[in-house]
């Protein structure tokens, strides 16, 4: 499902694992274009499973989908995994609507080695006017290892309850992307006060037979969070075959939508997010 349209009182913040994310999918000219429309439909994309030795694999995928006069940028990580498959965690972002505070991009530290690629974290802020009224919050983006599933969703909730303290002026934070699990197996997640999660009752991945994309965050204090959530189905979006959507991707881009002012407080009338939104394309 997608949104209507990318509204100018909403954030929408999205995960998407782009499986395998290398130089042959970005050879593929009908691949690149549904991947660029999904892109555009949102504020933040958080992207795990990018495999390229070559660092210009993501450049050249924004190249495409700014090719329509979008203003999209790019934030990726280092390799990481402990064998020699690595991955790199991505964000690709509106900069007409989005800010990065550039002093907040790292990889969450695991001196105890709890997880195959440990996560990466960004802070992110919109673009509203008065400045003073933006929502900032932390993104947190994840890629499990499905053979270790329980151990890590049980160290992510102690990465989420650090990431809420890193910060003295800043408790909004949304750890998304393919936890390889879902909402009966996040365990401690389940117990931890006000801890809440978007997507439910839904399958996240191509074949529509699991759960395993979500955004996670804590209800008391992301207020901001408007209970808006979808899965963008490849095949019934852009009228693919199973097999043409798999060549895509074996997960669907999940979401949620968010107010762009710090907990709820509304904008100058003139302000909003800055640009208009787009229309669905």
């Amino acid at each position: 499902m997608l949104p209507a349209s990318r509204p100018w009182d909403a954030v929408l913040i999205a995960s998407f694992n782009i499986q395998v994310f290398g130089e042959s999918k970005i050879a593929k000219p009908h691949v690149v274009e549904i991947l660029a429309r999904v892109i555009r439909q949102f504020d933040i994309v958080a992207i795990q499973e990018v495999r390229a030795k070559s660092d210009g694999v993501i450049p050249r995928f924004v190249d495409a989908v700014n090719a329509d006069g979008s203003r999209y940028h790019w934030i990726i990580g280092p390799r990481e995994g402990r064998t020699v498959s690595k991955e790199q965690y991505c964000f690709l972002y509106d900069m007409n609507r989005i800010e990065v505070d550039a002093g907040s991009i790292g990889v969450v530290p695991d001196p105890g080695g709890k997880l195959h690629r440990p996560p990466m974290h960004v802070r992110f802020r919109t673009r509203v006017v008065p400045e003073s009224k933006a929502f900032t919050f932390w993104m947190v983006d994840i890629h499990t290892d499905p053979d270790e599933v329980p151990q890590e969703i049980d160290a992510l909730v102690d990465v989420f309850t650090a990431m809420r303290t890193v910060r003295p002026d800043e408790d909004d934070v949304i750890l998304l992307g393919d936890l390889n699990a879902g909402p009966p197996q996040f365990g401690r997640f389940t117990k931890t006060p006000d801890v809440t999660w978007a997507v439910s009752g839904a399958t996240t991945n191509t074949h529509r037979t699991k759960t395993y994309d979500n955004l996670i965050f804590d209800r008391r204090a992301t207020t901001e969070y408007l209970g808006r959530w979808g899965v963008l189905d490849l095949q019934s979006t852009f009228g693919l075959p199973l097999d043409r959507a798999l060549e895509v991707s074996d997960h669907n881009p999940v979401w949620g939508a968010f107010y762009p002012c710090e907990s709820g407080a509304a904008p100058a009338a003139s302000g909003g997010i800055a640009g208009v939104a787009a229309p669905v394309r």
